[in-house]
Formats: C-alpha cells, structure tokens, sequence
C-alpha cells in the first residue's frame, strides 16, 4: 500500500475543509485510488481553534518550516492566500522537492511564470485546480478533456460575492451599498470586499483560464478590469425590461489573427442565456471550443468544503500518478515562455448600454446624439427617465447601441463628457453579450 504524507499550510475556511475531507474520507479515497493520505502536519497560527470533526491534535504545528523540513512529507498544501508570505512557502516547498497544492488565485495569476519555473527546475510540480470556481473542475478539463478543441471562448461569472450582490438587486430591487453590507453581515464579503466588487478576484482567474487556454501566458497586469460599484437599481430596471441581466462577466476570446481579448467587467447578457440565469454565489463558466462545441461547468464558486473538495482532488491526482506512470515533464502547466499578445480592448466591436446623467434642459439630447453621429454610432433604442433625480434636474439618458466600435464609443463619450451639462460620475458605459 502506497503512503503519502501531506502537510497542510494554513486552517482558514478552504483549510478546515480539506483537513476535514481528508479526516473523515481517507478509507474511501484509499478505496478508489490504492493510496493512503496522511495528513501528517497542520500548521496555522491559532492550533488551538475547534472543529466540528475528530483530528488527532498533535499533527498541529504555527510553524510552516517543520512541514518543509519534513523529510517524509511530499506535498504541502498551501491555503493561506496572498502574495508574501505564501508566495516563500511555495518557492522553499518546490526547492525542496516537494510537490505543492494551492488554491491561491492570485499568486498563481501575477507569479505562473516564476513559480512555473522553479517548479519545472526541480522537478516538482504546481496543482491548483481549486484556485478557480471553488468546487468546479475546470483547470483539469481544460488541461486534459479539451486539449483537442481550439478553445474559441470562454465566459465566466467567476465571482460569488459579485454574483450575490447582482442578484439581490435584481431580485430585491436594493441599490448596492445595502446588499453590500447585507452580504459582510452572512460571510459573503470580506471586510474589505475590494478585490470582489472592483473585479479583481474575477481578473486572477480569468487570466489563470486563458493561460491555459491559448497557450501561453497572460500578463495580469494588461488584463482590463471594471468593478460593479457604478451599478444602480435603474441600470438594473433598465436591462430587465429590455430582456437583459446584469452579471460581472470575464471573457476571453481568440481572434484570428491569434490576439486574445481578455476582460472583466460588469455586463448586460440576455435571459434567454444560461450565463444570464445563474444566481446567488454560484459560479458558471461556459467554454466554447472548436470541437466540442459550447460546455457548461455549474457549481458552487467558494467555500469550506466545495473548494476543500478540488484541493483533495489535486493531493489525489498527486498521490496517484507515480501508480500509474503518468509523471508529466517540461513545462506541463501552459507555456510560460510564450506571453499572450493582447488585443486591445477599444478593437472590441459589440453592443453597449449607456447611462448619461445630464441636465433636462433644450439642446441637450441633441448635442449627445450628434456627438453620437459624429463618431459613427448608432442607436438602436433611447429611454429618457421622466423626473429630475435632485435639485439640479439632472436626469438620465439610456441608450442601446448597434455593434459599433469600442474607440468610437468611446471618443463619443470623451467629447460629451467636456460638457458641463453632463454628470460624468453618475454615467456608465456597459457591454451587451448576447
């Protein structure tokens, strides 16, 4: 019987629920897979926290560098998020020889090429599968399952706590801030909810899908990104009416001229999509290749034990390829020295939503729809709210556009924007993907 020990870096929500599933289903995993896992080592800073599961509390350590010097340990499983700290425990695991487990999409998205490197210099490898949509397989599909496809697209709601704010104001018809604080109050959002409602989060793992995807790299840092914070109840009303949801959306797709378009932001998509239909703090990525034609993965985006869920299915797949002598070799996570060229974004030709708050004076729509004229966009439909929303009567503007050309929309708003008529904070240029 084949033995392998784990040391587990961090006890957090995703860390408790991979000890727990570890605990508790070691005799089936053993079942299926001929291998015993042995949690040998823990390490948090609180060893003395409780849990709802029987674990035998020697295993607890507040120092990482015993799971590292641990001679009889091959993967360590870091769960402690960020950039720093676990970023040197990855680094000095890999150059010890062992085999690393993460869930940590931010680390992978900014630092692939460096980590990927270390990792391939000593023979030992990166497996990550839980660092995008929580309990969702999808970097294991995308590695394996659809390595025969040309992947064409891929669209994502990759975020539970955009997700749930988005759908609350849709269902509830509460503006931002009070969902925000409702979603703090039941665990959804962190006390600083930055990286989910400014995209960030979305934009690590979008990078991490087109990675994979393409071929090659993609530099987060040229990755365009927009949060949902600009987002109203009237925005919300608006796309309602006209067949539309709102949902933070990440997409990336391949042009032919083999520039990938890579994106987060908030975006009107039609009730007749699957995408448009997905609610609460559940994730869906659908991914369209060549072949297969369009797929679907559903699931739950976070939490203890579905995130826990794709960590145990990456120490699994660890533990069980010396078996079955299916040890990769190279640079088997995407070419880390190939980087993506990226398109730029004002090439985008598509559909758009407009929001302009602007005073309700004479001459005013007319100056906006021959600023329109002028950079040859067309308008496919215009609303105008009856009443003025303060005491300076500004109101708003709402306009659906034919597919017209990002720049051009774009130039349009710059030059409407210089008037004094128009509140610029209070408007907002949205996507349409239909």
């Amino acid at each position: 019987m084949k033995i392998e020990k784990v040391g587990i870096v961090g006890l957090g929500t995703v860390g408790t629920g991979t000890l727990k599933i570890l605990i508790n289903e070691r005799e089936k995993i053993h079942q299926k897979t001929g291998v015993w896992i042995d949690v040998k080592k823990a390490c948090d800073l609180n060893i003395e926290r409780e849990f709802d599961f029987d674990v035998d509390r020697s295993i607890f350590t507040n120092n990482y560098n015993e799971l590292i010097e641990d001679d009889e340990i091959s993967i360590i499983v870091e769960l402690i998020g960020g950039y720093t700290i676990a970023k040197d425990i990855i680094i000095k695991a890999l150059k010890a020889g062992k085999n690393v487990v993460t869930a940590n999409k931010a680390l992978i998205a900014k630092y692939s090429k460096e980590l990927f490197a270390i990792a391939n210099s000593n023979g030992t490898k990166i497996y990550y599968e839980a660092s995008v949509g929580g309990g969702i397989p999808i970097i294991t599909p995308l590695q394996e399952s659809l390595a025969g496809n040309n992947i064409l697209s891929i669209k994502g709601i990759i975020n539970g706590t955009a997700n749930y704010i988005l759908t609350e104001m849709t269902e509830k018809n509460i503006e931002f801030e009070k969902v925000l604080k409702k979603a703090q109050e039941l665990g959804y959002a962190e006390a600083d909810p930055t990286f989910d409602i400014e995209g960030i989060d979305t934009a690590h793992k979008i990078t991490i899908l087109a990675s994979l995807a393409y071929g090659g790299y993609v530099d987060f840092e040229k990755v365009g990104v927009k949060g949902i914070t600009s987002i109203t109840g009237e925005d919300i009303k608006f796309a309602n009416d006209l067949g539309y949801n709102i949902k933070l959306l990440a997409t990336a797709k391949k042009y032919e001229d083999e520039e990938i378009e890579v994106r987060v932001q908030p975006t009107l998509i039609s009730q007749k999509e699957i995408l448009s239909n997905v609610n609460d703090v559940y994730n869906a990525i659908e991914v369209i290749g060549d072949y297969v034609g369009k797929t679907m993965f559903y699931g739950k985006g976070a939490g203890m034990e579905p995130t826990g869920s794709a960590v145990v299915a990456d120490v699994i797949k660890l533990a069980t390829e010396d078996l079955a002598n299916n040890i990769p070799k190279g640079n088997y996570y995407y070419n880390i020295n190939k980087e993506l060229s990226l398109r730029a974004l004002e090439k985008s030709i598509s559909k758009y939503y407009i929001r302009l708050n602007v005073k309700d004076e004479i001459g005013t729509l007319a100056f906006v729809t021959n600023k329109f004229k002028d950079n040859n966009i067309s308008i496919e439909s215009m609303i105008q709210t009856c009443k003025s929303f303060d005491d300076n009567k500004f109101v708003s503007l709402i306009f659906i556009t034919h597919d017209v050309l990002e720049a051009d929309l774009k130039k349009s708003l710059d030059e409407i924007y210089i008037s004094e008529n128009v509140n610029v904070e209070k408007s907002i240029l949205l996507k349409i993907d239909e």
